[in-house]
């Protein structure tokens, strides 16, 4: 083998574990655990505060009204 092939694939090799460290996600760390929790709460809130608002619910009853009151022939 010639030294230039010996060194192209000594610097795949380097190549290739530096990629494999860069890229290795085990799991989270407890910052990101935190971050992902504080976002699923607010997420959360804000949902419920769209859906048991005033908009959401004379929306729906008006749609089910409207369903219940539609004859069909």
């Amino acid at each position: 083998m010639s030294p230039l092939n010996t060194c192209r694939a000594a610097i795949d090799r380097i190549n290739t574990h530096a990629l494999q460290i860069i890229t290795d996600e085990d799991g989270m760390s407890t910052a990101e655990y935190a971050i992902g929790t504080i976002a699923a709460a607010a997420f959360g809130a804000i949902l419920y505060t769209v859906v048991t608002g005033d908009n959401i619910v004379s929306a729906l009853t008006g749609i089910i009204g409207k369903a219940l009151s539609t004859s069909v022939g």
